[in-house]
């Protein structure tokens, strides 16, 4: 199991963006959570295996219709193991 930290930026705040991810994360099947930052960017935490985590990242490239994703950021972290479903934490 890996885990990612992805960093979402662009107009991604106020267009069901982290509704978006929570769904995109059932259909890739990968565990974690999702939070609006004060920046105006998203975070995502997410665990799971490699190829599913590369899945993730693709969708969240592109985003719900409303939004504009401008970069993804993405940083390697330890799995924790701790998540059993995939949350908007607030």
């Amino acid at each position: 199991m890996a885990a990612r930290r992805f960093l979402v930026k662009g107009r991604v705040q106020g267009v069901g963006f982290r509704y978006f991810v929570v769904q995109a994360a059932w259909r890739c099947g990968v565990v974690g959570t999702v939070r609006n930052l004060p920046t105006g960017a998203v975070e995502v935490i997410a665990e799971g295996a490699l190829d599913k985590l590369a899945a993730l990242r693709l969708e969240l490239a592109q985003g719900p219709a409303f939004s504009r994703v401008t970069t993804v950021e993405e940083q390697e972290m330890q799995a924790t193991h701790r998540y059993t479903d995939f949350e908007i934490s607030y």
